[in-house]
């Protein structure tokens, strides 16, 4: 079973935005952080950005809500994805996910999400500073429990 993941340090995240450029033209021949399937949230007074996608939840409450059956989850990669064909632009979804990670493309009338990019993600392949990173889901949560957290604490410390 491939348990991959986006992880995120946002403390390497400079906020250029190079992850949301690259994103939208891959999935939509358009640079625009508007159909980016990763956003970057900015903080301006505290000088943080976080690049922020889908967390491919356990229980996806988006797929739970589709009344169409637009979003399936595969339980052997986790993987949670849009059947954009089926989609009948309710939004539904982008109001039951909790994160804020369900966007829409109002020209289309469809929701979309992050898909990994197939496996291969171009947000971390063009990610200069190495904030973004794809990985073995438990190697992501061994990070966060070990030297992440130190590094977190020691940032907000300065």
């Amino acid at each position: 079973m491939d348990t991959r993941g986006i992880f995120i340090d946002y403390y390497k995240c400079v906020g250029c935005g190079t992850c949301e450029m690259v994103c939208s033209l891959v999935h939509e021949n358009a640079c625009s952080p508007a159909l980016s399937r990763i956003r970057i949230v900015r903080y301006r007074r505290e000088a943080l950005n976080v690049p922020v996608t889908c967390a491919f939840c356990e229980k996806p409450p988006c797929l739970d809500v589709c009344p169409v059956g637009a979003i399936t989850k595969n339980h052997e990669t986790g993987d949670v994805s849009i059947r954009a064909e089926l989609c009948i632009g309710c939004r539904q979804c982008s109001q039951a996910c909790p994160f804020g990670h369900m966007n829409f493309n109002a020209a289309k009338g469809i929701a979309f999400k992050c898909d990994l990019c197939g496996g291969d993600p171009q947000c971390v392949k063009f990610c200069w500073t190495g904030a973004i990173e794809y990985v073995d889901s438990e190697i992501a949560v061994d990070i966060k429990r070990s030297g992440f957290a130190d590094s977190v604490r020691q940032q907000h410390e300065k």
